[in-house]
């Protein structure tokens, strides 16, 4: 019984997550550059100061939260179903992000520069959220549109950007490993120093 009730706030929390983030991915859609990627940090900032669960924001504290390898994977399929639900929601509802979303995910690809966008959006995610634990929202505030302008990769985003273009792109697989690997590979260097 107290499995069970651990996974359904487990998945709970990563449904509220992905609502929040799709909100971000929402404005940034509608609005564009350069007031959408400045408003789409409200969704880290929610995740953040309400403890929900979104996989960038666990993947370089996988270690140091001794985090489950299934409960890990479960809040990352959890972000990207209820993520990409969400989206074909906002299409529903906005035909015009319908559009934009349509022509952002003709232009990813299955590449090498596409992966190392995902890495280092992955840096980006595990420092902000790590600046938040340290008592500051700056890293969230700067982050998020620093990750945006850059054209990195963020995989929670993109299976909702996919859910409003009411697509799949398999680019989607090389964001999850890039934002999973940049996460631990920053992790790696900064250890010493975050501790």
């Amino acid at each position: 019984m107290a499995g069970r009730k651990k996974y359904l706030e487990l998945i709970s929390k990563s449904i509220a997550a992905a609502i929040l983030i799709a909100l971000g991915d929402y404005a940034l859609l509608k609005l564009g550059s350069p007031i959408g990627p400045v408003i789409f940090a409200f969704g880290l900032l929610g995740v953040c100061y309400m403890g929900l669960n979104l996989f960038t924001g666990k993947c370089g504290f996988y270690v140091d939260d001794n985090i489950r390898t299934l409960d890990l994977l479960v809040i990352l399929a959890v972000n990207l179903v209820a993520g990409y639900l969400i989206g074909v929601a906002f299409a529903a509802t906005d035909p015009e992000i319908a559009a934009a979303a349509t022509n952002k995910v003709a232009a990813w690809e299955i590449s090498f520069p596409f992966f190392l966008k995902s890495v280092f959006c992955g840096m980006i995610m595990y420092i902000a959220v790590l600046l938040y634990r340290k008592g500051t929202p700056l890293g969230i505030i700067f982050g998020i549109p620093l990750f945006i302008f850059c054209g990195f990769q963020h995989c929670i985003a993109n299976a909702i950007t996919m859910g409003v273009a009411t697509t799949f792109d398999w680019s989607i697989i090389i964001c999850v490993v890039g934002n999973f690997l940049g996460s631990i590979i920053i992790w790696m260097f900064a250890r010493n120093i975050t501790s």
